[in-house]
């Protein structure tokens, strides 16, 4: 089970509203599954808004009382079943920083992996490669419609998820995310990490890496010990990358623990990271960069921003440290 960054992630999101629809047949096989993440984001200061089309017949004013008995705070609104659920929500929402649809699945690509994050452009791109893999085809036709209103600036973020438990917090609240994020404002920030606030983050980043086998781990107490000489990359105020400084001689710094969070891999994240802290040491001074990385994806990054691997006679030490790992190397005059 991934875990819950509950505080640092709350701090982005508490006193703006998310906006949940789920329809008829979704809510009810995840009735409370969907009511439990609700109230939660309610008890975190967060406003919601539910939308359904489940019909106002007698058999279902139980479940209408459910609603408004456990979602107090949650301004619910219900659609009518025969008015296009989707075209109304889209409709209603002219202004929205987060609006969750809840369906069977997330979107998956043509090899069969979760989309995580896209911009509205890689939408427009690759829906046609998407083909059936979208279990709604109703949903297919409004992604346009979705695309457009981000465009235009009425949406910051758009999330599709599988309905499930926990399905909510596990997108909102986790460093992976649970299902496809679509959005064009991902402004990085690059700086220097100031307190062990944001190390619990940079660990579970850390983490994934690890997990993965092309990471040497570093501790929680070693973080807390040593976060003066790590940097952060955010987005929304949420770290979603780091990087460690190591200084190998008066010109050279070492690009060290270079990771970022699964959702935004494929977002330039990698890029900006790195050029933001080669920015960073130049002005202190440094001029020469290395890393040493067996990861393909950051081999492909490093070779792809003018990176070259030098003889193997040069940083001998270093590399005695990490047998076995490529080291990139990069002078910048």
């Amino acid at each position: 089970m991934p875990r819950l960054y509950i505080e640092e992630y709350t701090r982005s999101l508490v006193g703006k509203t998310i906006c949940i629809a789920c329809r008829e047949g979704i809510l009810r096989d995840h009735f409370h599954e969907v009511v439990g993440d609700i109230k939660f984001l309610n008890r975190r200061r967060i406003h919601t808004v539910l939308y359904h089309n489940i019909p106002n017949r007698f058999a279902n004013q139980k479940d209408f009382k459910t609603l408004a008995t456990r979602l107090p705070e949650t301004r619910i609104v219900r659609v009518n079943p025969e008015t296009d659920f989707y075209g109304h929500v889209l409709d209603q929402e002219t202004k929205a920083h987060k609006l969750i649809f809840l369906e069977r699945k997330a979107l998956i690509d043509p090899s069969g992996h979760k989309i995580n994050a896209i911009t509205t452009q890689g939408v427009r791109q690759q829906i046609n490669a998407w083909g059936d893999l979208i279990a709604n085809v109703n949903f297919k036709g409004v992604l346009e419609r979705i695309c457009s209103r981000i465009d235009q600036g009425d949406y910051d973020r758009v999330h599709i998820l599988a309905a499930s438990k926990n399905a909510i917090k596990h997108e909102l609240f986790t460093i992976e995310g649970f299902g496809t994020l679509i959005a064009n404002n991902f402004v990085e920030r690059f700086q220097a990490v100031a307190s062990t606030q944001e190390v619990p983050i940079i660990n579970g980043i850390l983490n994934l890496y690890r997990h993965e086998g092309f990471l040497k781990p570093r501790t929680e107490p070693y973080l807390n010990d040593h976060f003066r000489n790590f940097f952060v990359t955010l987005i929304d105020d949420i770290v979603v990358g780091c990087v460690e400084r190591k200084i190998i001689d008066t010109v050279t710094a070492e690009i060290g623990a270079l990771a970022i969070s699964t959702r935004f891999r494929s977002q330039r994240v990698g890029k900006f990271t790195v050029q933001q802290f080669m920015r960073t040491m130049r002005q202190e001074g440094f001029r020469r960069f290395v890393s040493l990385t067996n990861t393909p994806t950051l081999r492909r990054l490093f070779l792809a921003m003018g990176f070259i691997e030098p003889p193997a006679a040069l940083f001998a030490e270093r590399r005695k440290a990490s047998p076995g790992v490529a080291l990139y190397l990069k002078e910048i005059d």
